[in-house]
């Protein structure tokens, strides 16, 4: 029967060890814990709105980027026009003149149009290429910044990509 029975000495030596290691947590241990929940807790935070921005940044450099491509096609197509302008002016001219003289003007006009069409579509690559460059440059460099900025940068890549 002495084995159901508790024992008061060792009852009370448990009671003590167990309140001394409580109030040893307590100072020592508990307030660590917290400031460090704390501040992992600010940190996420912080990396879901500079996901964000980055987020809002890549939509703003897209519209941007839209709007330089519909500048270049209006562009392209007012050079064409003024190509076709001139080309039609060329030809009314060249009727006048000698059928030999009339087949020089317009391959004349036809290699002008192609030049002006090829320098176009070049002047366009050319800026799309470096407005490209720029992009991967800058997400790069933010990537390639520190530690945390990776870690954050992939996060948010993690997380748009689950929202797909």
């Amino acid at each position: 029967m002495d084995l159901l029975q508790p024992a008061l000495g060792l009852f009370t030596i448990s009671l003590l060890i167990f309140i001394l290691v409580f109030i040893i947590l307590k100072k020592f241990a508990w307030k660590p814990i917290l400031s460090t929940l704390k501040e992992r807790e600010t940190s996420i935070a912080d990396s879901i709105a500079a996901a964000e921005r980055v987020k809002e940044e890549m939509a703003q450099m897209k519209a941007e980027h839209e709007h330089v491509l519909a500048e270049a096609k209006a562009e392209r197509s007012k050079i064409l026009k003024e190509a076709k302008e001139a080309k039609d002016h060329i030809i009314s001219e060249a009727k006048a003149q000698a059928q030999a003289e009339a087949k020089k003007i317009i391959n004349e006009a036809y290699t002008a149009i192609d030049n002006q069409k090829m320098a176009a579509l070049t002047d366009v690559k050319n800026q799309v290429g470096k407005l490209v460059i720029e992009v991967a440059e800058k997400v790069l460099r933010k990537e390639l910044s520190d530690k945390t900025a990776q870690e954050s940068h992939i996060k948010g890549l993690a997380e748009e990509i689950k929202l797909n």
